[in-house]
């Protein structure tokens, strides 16, 4: 085999453990508070809404990593997110068998519609 052979079959080995290692995607939607939506949107460059494909060995794995991204530490910034989940282009479920993980976040209470008034 000569070496640009095997350079390309490296690199395809390397990009097909890539792919395998990024099969979760987490789907983001946030709501700002009033007048903050610049600083809320900032992690979906600028946008309410964004996908990020992140490492996950299982659709278990998956879902935690989607709830999660549930947390919400900038309360006068986030009002509430919306979070879906797929692994390897499947749609997950939350435990409770609904499509946003947030809705059964545990401190969703204390977390989301904390705007200042």
């Amino acid at each position: 085999m000569t070496i640009a052979k095997s350079l390309a079959a490296l690199a395809l080995g390397l990009c097909a453990g890539w792919a395998q290692a990024q099969d979760c995607s987490i789907h983001t939607t946030r709501a700002a508070c009033p007048g903050k939506e610049t600083q809320s949107y900032a992690k979906c460059d600028g946008k309410a809404a964004c996908e990020k494909a992140v490492e996950a060995a299982s659709a278990q794995a998956c879902q935690a990593l989607a709830v999660k991204a549930c947390a919400n530490d900038r309360l006068d910034i986030t009002r509430s997110k919306v979070i879906k989940a797929s692994y390897k282009g499947q749609a997950l479920s939350s435990a409770s068998g609904k499509e946003d993980f947030c809705a059964d976040y545990e401190k969703r209470a204390t977390e989301f519609d904390q705007c200042p008034k």
